[in-house]
């Protein structure tokens, strides 16, 4: 399953972080774990924010992919299950079966 994540990480958290010199080898480790099929990066209302497109095998991977922003970064953590053009051409063949 396919599954978007929409992320904003608090600023004070990062900061400090970027200060220290440990945000990069945070970040690297979850993004190792996630294996993204997709990520962006961005700010959003003075913040830094993302999207990532992962996919999971099923919904009980959810919270081992939303902790890690979380605990590390504060983050705000939305979850979004989408689809690829060939997803929805998939579903759309199936209705009216």
């Amino acid at each position: 399953m396919r599954v978007l994540l929409d992320i904003e990480i608090d600023t004070p958290t990062t900061n400090r972080q970027i200060a220290d010199g440990t945000v990069g080898e945070k970040f690297e480790r979850i993004m190792a774990d996630l294996k993204p099929e997709a990520a962006y990066f961005f700010n959003r209302n003075g913040r830094r924010a993302q999207i990532i497109v992962i996919d999971v095998a099923d919904e009980a991977a959810l919270p081992s992919i939303c902790e890690p922003f979380w605990l590390e970064f504060n983050a705000t953590v939305q979850t979004h299950i989408c689809m690829n053009a060939e997803d929805l051409r998939e579903g759309l063949s199936r209705l009216g079966r």
